[in-house]
């Protein structure tokens, strides 16, 4: 509360603030605007579904010693670190425990990356209590916001360290694990993907709903992000509360792209109390973006096949620099995130839409406008200038997500 009111007080000559503040003026001044932006993206709570780091450190050779927990501090690589996220005003990222799904074809390798994730994370808030701080619930994230404090929830992408064993789900739920990515990119034990044409399972499992049902039980949030169109409409049968999608977007505007949502699962999502939250990587944006980088894409893979050269070696990231300097990355941009916003609200309200940008996540496709995230009050901008009010966009930023959170904790609560 002293944060927000100290931020009232410093933008008194521009705008008031607080449940009394009159509506965004439209003939306010494009710099007052701004301001306002900043204001209230420093003022309300940014809750973001989904942040690559722990698994970025861990692929670059990350080790728990106190001289190198200094890295989320302040960094020129990747898309968050502590100093960036203050002048952005993010007080919550999920980090996202991030496990391949080329693990699950050995026993014990998922559970054992996720436990090494999961140790990371509260490793580096272990080094650093001054600046991160943990949260288990939505009260221990609007406490710690109350002391200045990032707090780092966890959430887990892909279920395949539960393996065949239904009890881990509240095993994770007490190393701090609050929502579940039913799978990634192939079909598991659990659910189907999005990605994946086999469709073993045709939607979730037996297994699976089983997995829904003890997530429910133990007050882990259900995330619908990757699994397959079957699999979402098997959750929306079994869930008796509302799910997430932590970093998915609207399939309408990329309509070959099953990954995001169509317009029939976000209404659903909406009867269910649920809430998409935003994907902030370019080919999920567009459509037509995602066609010419999927084209690049297959040139460059011929290219490297005519030279006889393997992905990922030397020779092939230096051919790579090359060939994107003769082929320019085309990036979406912050209006189309709000977009993607716009849609979910005409479609299921202003009550289930929220941000699951994916930084760190979707490597150099992250639109103009929000390619770290110091960018937050860009978007605030956008939807204050296409009229969304200050409430709705404390909804956006974290209001919504926070109701979800705590519905799935009350229910957990009430089942004793």
């Amino acid at each position: 509360m002293f944060r927000f009111l100290l931020l009232c007080l410093s933008a008194s000559l521009l705008y008031s603030c607080g449940p009394d503040a009159p509506e965004t003026d439209p003939e306010m001044s494009d710099v007052a605007l701004r301001a306002h932006a900043d204001s209230l993206a420093h003022a309300y709570i940014i809750v973001d579904g989904h942040v690559d780091l722990p698994y970025r450190l861990k692929v670059k050779n990350f080790r728990l010693e106190r001289e190198m927990l200094g890295i989320p501090i302040e960094t020129d690589e990747g898309d968050f670190d502590y100093v960036r996220a203050v002048e952005g005003g993010l007080d919550a990222p999920f980090m996202s425990i991030y496990i391949p799904s080329n693990l699950q074809e050995e026993k014990g390798a998922s559970p054992a990356l996720a436990d090494s994730l999961i140790d990371m994370v509260k490793g580096i808030i272990a080094a650093h209590p001054d600046k991160f701080a943990p949260a288990l619930s939505p009260d221990d994230i609007e406490r710690n916001f109350d002391r200045g404090l990032v707090s780092l929830p966890m959430g887990m992408e892909n279920g395949s360290p539960i393996e065949d064993d239904l009890s881990r789900v509240e095993q994770y739920f007490n190393k701090g694990i609050r929502y579940i990515t039913l799978t990634h990119a192939k079909d598991n034990l659990i659910s189907d993907s999005s990605y994946d044409t086999t469709g073993t399972n045709g939607g979730l499992s037996p297994f699976g709903e089983e997995v829904v049902r003890e997530m429910n039980r133990v007050g882990v949030m259900v995330d619908v992000s990757h699994i397959s169109d079957a699999a979402f409409w098997d959750v929306m049968e079994i869930t008796d509360v509302p799910v997430i999608a932590s970093h998915s977007s609207v399939r309408h505007f990329t309509p070959d792209f099953e990954r995001n949502m169509n317009d029939e699962m976000i209404k659903r999502m909406g009867e269910n109390g649920g809430v998409i939250q935003i994907n902030f990587g370019s080919t999920f944006l567009d459509g037509a973006l995602r066609s010419r980088q999927d084209s690049l894409r297959e040139v460059f893979m011929n290219l490297l096949a005519e030279r006889g050269l393997q992905n990922r070696t030397p020779e092939a990231e230096a051919l790579a620099d090359s060939f994107q300097l003769e082929n320019p990355t085309l990036y979406s941009d912050v209006e189309m995130v709000a977009d993607h916003i716009d849609r979910v609200v005409q479609i299921a309200g202003i009550d289930h839409v929220g941000l699951g940008s994916d930084y760190d996540g979707v490597g150099d496709s992250l639109p103009t406008g929000l390619k770290d995230v110091a960018d937050y009050p860009n978007l605030v901008y956008v939807l204050l200038k296409r009229g969304y009010t200050d409430e709705d966009i404390q909804k956006i930023l974290s209001g919504n997500v926070l109701r979800v959170w705590r519905a799935v904790e009350a229910a957990s609560s009430a089942r004793g």
